[in-house]
């Protein structure tokens, strides 16, 4: 997979070359190339934002850069005849949850280009524009609003990369975990069998596979009953 990300602050990614993710564009995996979007103005301040029409606080950032960094980063690439059309992606408070589901259909594409807005937004016209380019969504971490869009595109890099295959070295680790059946993930026990006086429940030290089985699906109803009702319905 193809990621490309554009920001204003570049080296707020320098996590994403770390563990897992770091394994994966070593080894060819994953492609996730970082653009600072200065790179794509033209006068000598560099300036990537601008008051907004109609008045209000803040400031907006000007379409000119985007729609360059675009034009660019979404072209097609010249050794193919047929490339597939980009997922252009863009945080944003008033776009669709991000969700585990999210996260895995974003994993099956070839290309994601990510833009990181800031101060009160990027002009509504590089949405618009970005549309005849490839397929656009804004998404939305939660409700709440961050200082810019990267702390929201690490969060999506890092949910959608590990679902790559080849980057989580068991596959298996992918399957029992929350989000995956619609329920919280079970809690997880290791050695010693009993710590600070506190022991490790009894069932997981039985060998009994079928009865592990159905207690620790009972743990996830109890455990999603409790903190997350909404996913029960």
């Amino acid at each position: 997979m193809r990621i490309d990300v554009v920001s204003i602050f570049p080296t707020y990614f320098d996590g994403l070359t770390l563990s897992l993710l770091g394994r994966a564009q070593s080894t060819g995996i994953l492609d996730l190339s970082v653009h600072d979007l200065r790179e794509w103005t033209s006068d000598r301040h560099r300036t990537v934002d601008d008051t907004p029409y109609g008045g209000g606080a803040g400031m907006v950032m000007k379409p000119e850069p985007w729609g360059l960094a675009l034009d660019e980063l979404a072209a097609p690439a010249e050794t193919v005849s047929e490339t597939p059309r980009p997922t252009i992606i863009f945080p944003s408070p008033a776009g669709e949850v991000f969700t585990q589901a999210t996260a895995r259909d974003l994993a099956t594409r070839e290309h994601l280009i990510f833009g990181c807005g800031r101060y009160e937004g990027i002009d509504e016209r590089v949405f618009e524009y970005a549309a005849d380019l490839g397929e656009v969504r804004l998404i939305s971490l939660g409700d709440y609003v961050l200082n810019g869009g990267e702390v929201a595109v690490m969060a999506m890099v890092e949910a959608i990369g590990r679902l790559i295959p080849g980057v989580v070295g068991n596959p298996e680790s992918l399957v029992e975990e929350s989000h995956e059946d619609g329920l919280l993930e079970y809690p997880s026990y290791t050695k010693p069998s009993i710590w600070r006086e506190r022991e490790v429940p009894p069932i997981l030290l039985s060998g009994n596979h079928g009865a592990i089985a159905t207690w620790r699906h009972e743990q996830q109803l109890e455990r999603t009953r409790q903190r997350r009702p909404d996913l029960l319905g």
